[in-house]
């Protein structure tokens, strides 16, 4: 008890000492060090605060007394040394103080000094180039020391990229658990232009590394690089040598297919995914590699023929894999594609009901009657639907699948019009739901409400909400009509952002590319100050900056949303996307 309250008095007067400090109160935190330092003798971080304070007073004939008094009594002089040299910097003194940093370099490279603290306290003054020399001159003389985070970090500062870039490949060689701390800071220099300076000197560094020893970490950090220039043909280069360096280590293909396919870079994933498919032992991948060959090829079905030969591969698969429980994605793939792609709703129900028959596992069915249930929404049997939403959120509880199915009953509710049991769904779901289904639901929800509280027959949103279901039903032509009407009839009220935004992504999907540009204008010339101000200069960027190739423009856009919607949902994206643009050096 009594080491406990010694600890904590002792604790509160170095903060008494910290606070007067901060406030510019430096005779006071004097005093507060002076009377801290008779009970802890010799502590750096006190003795380093008083030096501070005589300092900030210029009084440096007394530092210089603090700093010489615990020179005599302490073993690790190196950090003293440190501040005796920059007392005499502040007073232009520059040759003795570089004498006393001379002094500590030649201490730690004797031994006789730690490099660690004499180098942070270097770098506390802003003496980096002096904290880089101590640091490689402390690993020069042990070389069991390792300094290399501390010096990446200083070479990075000092626009050193090539001393940085090997400072974290030897970090990250001698322990792989700093990839990821070293990727987070590469990311600083790096960007999606393979011409950029810091890009093309780390390429160059992981070649010339990997002709001299074949460590399949430069592979995997190639692959990265190219990743994050979008050069995906380039990465899958890398993951196959290190698929094959490793013995069969796949994942990083698996990723990449992903990646390429987010980014709309199909042929570059059809690539990887056949690779995944002929070279894989393992049926689960090869199963997910065909599944996502499909989708791939989905996308360019134009012709009856060509949904046909799709619709045999479906059934060919589950031929041969059988209906099991390793199949259910694909079971699910089948009967959305029926439904969404060949309107084929009826045959879809029929298929999922039959699948509903066999032993399955609670999730599976769940999955199962998620399908089914969005298909009865596709024919507008709503109410059959939410039965089978219910029945999901009844059979597991507390999951991402419940939450899912008490969003899609919302959803349903709202597309059949019964906007106050959806408000009470979403209500449930925005606080308590996770981040994703959260945000859905708070923006239906204020869809529902925003346009409630003026009209009371809730014309223009029933409207609404009949195009949402259109455009859900894949009736695009009908849903970007009706939000036609809406912009005609019901222009000025509420209702009107939120018409220009959902129809513009609809022309958007039709490559519509003029007319989505006109309504994101609209948006922001009439609804500046309106919560989808943010989400109309974003999309409007991104259309200048890919279909319409007016990259100023794309710049602009990007600038409003950094100095004028800083709590937006796209700030970080904007500003890459910005510096980008804007082609920034090496920082």
């Amino acid at each position: 008890m009594v080491l406990l309250v010694s600890a904590f008095a002792k604790a509160q007067s170095e903060q008494l000492a910290r606070n007067y400090a901060d406030q510019g109160e430096y005779q006071k935190a004097i005093i507060s060090y002076k009377k801290a330092l008779v009970k802890q003798r010799g502590n750096s971080v006190l003795l380093a605060g008083l030096i501070k304070s005589y300092q900030q007073l210029e009084q440096y004939n007394k530092a210089e007394e603090v700093i010489s008094q615990n020179l005599k009594t302490t073993r690790d002089k190196g950090f003293l040394l440190v501040e005796l040299g920059y007392n005499h910097q502040l007073q232009a003194q520059d040759s003795i103080a570089r004498s006393y940093y001379d002094q500590v370099i030649e201490g730690v490279a004797q031994g006789t000094m730690n490099p660690y603290r004499a180098a942070r306290t270097l770098q506390q003054h802003s003496l980096l180039e002096e904290a880089v020399r101590t640091y490689e001159v402390g690993m020069e003389s042990n070389p069991n020391s390792n300094f290399n985070i501390q010096l990446a970090k200083l070479y990075g500062e000092l626009g050193e990229v090539q001393k940085m870039f090997d400072a974290y490949l030897n970090l990250i060689n001698r322990s792989g658990k700093y990839v990821q701390v070293a990727q987070r800071n590469f990311s600083i220099y790096i960007n999606d232009d393979p011409l950029n300076d810091a890009n093309i000197i780390f390429r160059k560094t992981l070649l010339k590394r990997l002709q001299s020893e074949q460590n399949v970490l430069y592979n995997d950090l190639l692959s990265w690089l190219f990743i994050q220039q979008k050069q995906y043909n380039k990465a899958f280069a890398q993951e196959k040598a290190i698929y094959r360096r490793t013995d069969g280590r796949y994942e990083g293909l698996e990723n990449l297919a992903d990646i390429a396919i987010e980014e709309g870079e199909l042929e570059d994933a059809r690539e990887i995914l056949l690779f995944l498919k002929e070279n894989i032992a393992n049926e689960d991948v090869k199963l997910e590699a065909e599944q996502k060959l499909i989708k791939i090829d989905i996308a360019s079905a134009s012709t009856v023929d060509a949904q046909e030969a799709i619709k045999n591969r479906y059934e060919a698969i589950l031929d041969e894999y059988g209906q099991t429980p390793f199949t259910i994605p694909l079971q699910i793939d089948y009967a959305h594609y029926l439904a969404f792609n060949m309107e084929q709703p009826d045959a879809a129900i029929t298929y999922l009901k039959k699948s509903l028959k066999s032993p399955l596992r609670r999730f599976d069915e769940a999955r199962l009657k998620m399908e089914l249930a969005d298909v009865l929404v596709l024919k507008e049997k709503f109410n059959q639907a939410l039965i089978y939403y219910s029945q999901i959120q009844n059979k597991i509880k507390n999951n991402v699948i419940s939450q899912e199915a008490r969003f899609k009953v919302a959803q349903t509710s709202y597309y059949k019009a019964d906007f106050d049991w959806a408000e009470a769904q979403l209500n449930v779901l925005k606080a308590g739901a996770t981040q994703l289904i959260a945000n859905d639901a708070l923006e239906l929800l204020l869809v529902i409400r925003d346009n409630s509280m003026d009209d009371s027959l809730q014309t223009a949103l029933k409207k609404y909400a009949t195009a949402s279901l259109r455009a859900y039903q894949n009736k695009t032509e009908e849903a970007i009509t009706l939000y036609d009407d809406i912009l005609e009839v019901h222009k000025g009220e509420k209702i009107e952002d939120e018409a220009l935004l959902s129809q513009a992504k609809l022309l958007e999907a039709k490559k519509d590319f003029k007319k989505a540009e006109k309504n994101y204008l609209t948006i922001i010339e009439y609804y500046s100050d309106g919560v989808l101000a943010d989400d109309a200069y974003y999309r409007l960027a991104r259309l200048y900056e890919g279909p319409l190739n007016e990259p100023e423009k794309a710049k602009n856009n990007y600038e409003r949303i950094i100095f004028d919607l800083a709590d937006s949902i796209y700030y970080v994206e904007a500003q890459k996307r910005f510096r980008n643009l804007r082609g920034d050096a090496i920082n």
